[in-house]
């Protein structure tokens, strides 16, 4: 058994994290499809939401579909593209915006 210390230093929050939390991503991640259910605070019921995530140091990050989108544009003009990083503004569901940004190896 282990102590309260141990245990909180070996703790890792369950929740997803955002693509733009990473510094440097490669383009040859792979992208999971992942689920998660949680109880919607104004209905009580619970909700399964879909999404998809790489995981890097064993850790989930979600991958909007903007920024498919963006990186597909990117990668048209630059085939050769290995890294790139993500910038995003705004809180909320209708106010986030990505921006990707190619990186030089």
């Amino acid at each position: 058994m282990a102590s309260i210390k141990e245990a909180s230093d070996n703790y890792q929050s369950s929740q997803t994290m955002n693509i733009a939390d990473l510094d440097k991503v490669s383009v040859d991640l792979q992208l999971v499809d992942d689920e998660f259910e949680f109880t919607d605070k104004v209905t009580g019921q619970l909700k399964k939401v879909q999404q998809e995530v790489i995981v890097v140091d064993e850790i989930k990050y979600r991958v909007p579909k903007t920024i498919l989108q963006q990186l597909k544009i990117l990668l048209e003009d630059n085939p050769n593209l290995k890294f790139f990083k993500v910038k995003k503004t705004g809180e909320g569901k209708e106010q986030t915006k990505y921006q990707v940004i190619p990186l030089m190896e």
